[in-house]
């Protein structure tokens, strides 16, 4: 397999983000699974180096196509441009930085000059601006490099693997949002997924409940009776193997969620509260459905602790590894499905027991 080389935005220079990427990248073991590019600034990079005197070296390149082997790389998005570092506030210089280095990436990516994304944490309020009016990474590169597709959030460690119907959406707007083509789409998205970028063959998705209770058969709403039990119906029938509605609540608490390959929830806090709960510090945010690898830790810009050298840097480095690993499993996916074989059937007009090796159409391979 080749190696990978793993785009990198450094995200909010306010927060954590280059603490965990130089730790990720002080070992000779991560320099030998990839190549890392970091989208960002050096000076930056070497303040916060010497802020909690870590040893990591880097080299500095004009672009990702300039990129060494065997050592951490950083694109200068910056020139000589001096950028005031203040760790744990959120600034309009911090927003500017995390949005010059997002779009510059992308633009590499276009190029073809990387393989996978991973981002580093950002500020959603402060890197709002013109050209940038989204709730969050994930919808802000589904518009920049999607190509027509829908994205999916992933919130993964290990086997555990929660996706939400509905992302960074104000609680008053959700029960709107949960609509029959809505979580048709996530299931259709999520069941790809699990086949193409975690070869999982035959995989099994269960499907939370927007109300408590499951509506208590509409007491409490008659969403799950009118449109998410329907929905599942519908896509069993066509080979999908989802099942629920699930009470979110019981669901995680009595361990039922290990008997899956992947969970949907309804709205963020549904999925995410117990996936944190579980899964803190080694979880990773993968955006399926799009040409593009995408990962990030699962955890915020961590101002609180920014500067003191002591964020844990395990969720980056698991999200390296996810982009590395749904990169290889995409290539080989890809090359096991790019010839079928025809299907091979008996003739039921032909009485005898011969095989018959006719043309086919194309929707009759597999």
């Amino acid at each position: 397999m080749k190696k990978i080389k793993v785009g990198i935005t450094h995200g909010d220079i306010n927060g954590v983000g280059y603490e965990v990427i130089l730790k990720t990248f002080d070992s000779e073991d991560m320099l030998s699974l990839c190549t890392p590019i970091v989208y960002g600034s050096p000076k930056v990079a070497t303040y916060h180096r010497k802020s909690f005197e870590c040893p990591t070296n880097f080299v500095v390149k004009e672009s990702a196509n300039q990129a060494e082997d065997g050592v951490l790389n950083i694109v200068n998005c910056f020139g000589e441009k001096e950028l005031k570092i203040d760790f744990s506030k959120s600034t309009e210089e911090a927003g500017s930085a995390s949005y010059i280095a997002l779009e510059r990436a992308l633009d590499e990516y276009k190029e073809g000059y990387y393989d996978v994304l991973v981002t580093a944490p950002i500020n959603k309020n402060n890197i709002q601006r013109e050209g940038f009016h989204f709730p969050g990474h994930t919808e802000y590169i589904e518009e920049k490099v999607g190509e027509g597709n829908k994205a999916l959030m992933i919130l993964m460690k290990d086997s555990l693997r929660i996706a939400l119907v509905t992302t960074h959406l104000p609680i008053s707007k959700v029960a709107q949002a949960i609509t029959k083509e809505h979580i048709e789409e996530k299931i259709s998205i999520l069941y790809n997924s699990l086949r193409r970028d975690f070869m999982i063959d035959n995989p099994r998705i269960a499907v939370l409940s927007l109300n408590p209770h499951c509506g208590d058969g509409g007491l409490i709403g008659n969403e799950e009776e009118e449109i998410i039990t329907p929905v599942i119906n519908e896509m069993f029938e066509q080979g999908i193997h989802c099942f629920g509605p699930y009470a979110a609540d019981g669901f995680f608490g009595s361990g039922n969620y290990q008997h899956f390959d992947a969970i949907l929830a309804m709205y963020h806090d549904q999925g995410l509260a117990p996936f944190k709960a579980l899964a803190m510090d080694g979880g990773v945010n993968f955006t399926a459905g799009l040409p593009i690898v995408r990962t990030s830790p699962a955890h915020g810009t961590a101002y609180d602790i920014a500067g003191k050298g002591i964020a844990n840097e395990d969720s980056f480095r698991q999200a390296v590894y996810v982009a590395i690993d749904v990169a290889r499993n995409r290539m080989r996916f890809d090359e096991a499905y790019a010839n079928p074989l025809q299907k091979q059937y008996y003739e039921k007009r032909d009485d005898s027991d011969k095989l018959k090796l006719d043309q086919v159409t194309e929707e009759d391979t597999f």
